[in-house]
């Protein structure tokens, strides 16, 4: 409906994962390294897990998209409460294998089979594993013994394991997947996006569909829908979504802070705002680590990790600097506004006041935006190193 009312080419905010709307946050951007990295590597598991609508099916199929399928055949698989002996089948019917018998050793003939024939053909093999955390232990091995699978000294295929922040625990916790954990070389944790990336999102997402800045949006809707929905994607589509069908309701051109009460209240009244809106603190962010045996940092990687939050939680002070100053350049703005449609600019003292204040506010705000800037750039700088420097070997030897 608000699609047709604001003009838009097509739906903005579904929730189903679709690569032409990939949004590159700081996460998903980190998320990306790691998963080339990992797929670089051609052998063993990739982990990526993070809060359910973080982006993670939306990343792989982004991913997905940019990989030349004469070169990799991939396979996907959702699982459900699947077995040992049920994930073999559903491996095999994924890569479009026909199993003659309903045996686990038929399926694992034809898998392996197959993926020599892949080998021969020149083509490398990806198994994508969705809801990871729906496995069972035994389910987990099994897609480890699968990896054993090898032509000469090459593995014949390679494992992407998608789940929630629970699959991260097990893979840390059980004793049982030790070897599974000595073959997992790239890993990473998707966070929430940052404040600061909520309102690009939103206008990325609009402008796919030809969005024209009709609707506009007051700037602290942003903030708010950052504040409401923990900046997990999933649940700003929701929120924004609505926002655009109560706009084309009443029939406005600007999405203001009244319109989003009212959106939240009727997530209210309804009962759906606990599945929408952030119900507990965001997880404290983790930082990706490429490791050879496992992925749990120690020593020196913990003090990357320590400085790494110092300088990520400073950007995000940084932030919200910016935001309080410009919320009070507005305030100003209404009041001369105000006054102005009280009485002439010239005629009224306090009009000439509001100026002035709202002239050295503005000033204030371009130097502290400038200042700010500087810093990011030193901070932003000092991460990569610290990434860099701990991908390069040297962290990951002193951490040994």
């Amino acid at each position: 409906m608000f699609d047709q009312f604001y003009g838009f080419e097509g739906r903005p905010f579904q929730l189903t994962p679709d690569p032409a709307f990939y949004f590159e946050s700081a996460t998903h951007r980190k998320a990306l390294s790691y998963l080339g990295y990992g797929l670089a590597q051609g052998e063993g598991f990739v982990v990526i897990t993070g809060e359910v609508g973080a982006g993670k099916s939306t990343l792989v199929s982004h991913l997905m998209a940019t990989i030349d399928p004469a070169r990799l055949t991939a396979a996907c698989i959702v699982t459900s409460a699947l077995d040992g002996e049920a994930i073999v089948h559903v491996v095999a019917q994924a890569f479009g294998l026909p199993v003659a018998g309903h045996d686990k050793a038929s399926a694992l003939g034809a898998i392996e089979s197959f993926l020599h024939a892949e080998a021969r053909a020149g083509r490398r093999c990806l198994l994508i594993v969705d809801e990871a955390q729906n496995l069972a232990i035994d389910a987990v091995e099994e897609l480890r013994m699968l990896s054993n699978f090898q032509l000469g000294s090459h593995p014949l295929l390679q494992t992407l394991l998608l789940g929630q922040p629970e699959f991260r625990t097990t893979l840390l916790e059980s004793p049982l997947l030790e070897q599974l954990r000595q073959r997992v070389i790239a890993t990473h944790h998707l966070t929430a996006m940052e404040l600061r990336e909520v309102q690009a999102y939103v206008e990325h997402r609009l402008n796919c569909v030809g969005w024209k800045g009709n609707p506009g949006f007051d700037h602290r809707v942003f903030a708010e829908v950052h504040e409401a929905t923990g900046g997990i994607p999933r649940r700003i589509n929701q929120i924004v979504s609505r926002l655009l069908l109560l706009g084309a309701v009443e029939q406005r051109s600007l999405i203001d802070l009244d319109m989003l009460h009212d959106v939240l209240d009727e997530l209210d009244e309804d009962g759906t705002r606990n599945l929408v809106c952030q119900s507990e603190p965001a997880a404290e962010a983790e930082v990706p680590v490429v490791a050879a045996q496992g992925f749990v940092p120690q020593g020196d990687a913990l003090d990357a990790k320590a400085a790494i939050a110092l300088i990520e939680a400073a950007l995000a002070g940084r932030d919200l600097q910016i935001d309080e100053l410009q919320h009070a350049v507005l305030e100003l703005a209404a009041n001369v506004e105000r006054q102005k449609d009280v009485g002439a600019a010239g005629e009224d003292p306090r009009v000439a006041a509001l100026q002035d204040q709202l002239a050295q506010a503005a000033a204030q705000s371009a130097g502290l935006e400038a200042r700010l800037e500087e810093q990011e750039r030193t901070l932003r700088h000092t991460l990569t190193m610290l990434i860099e420097w701990f991908e390069g070997g040297d962290g990951q030897r002193r951490a040994a």
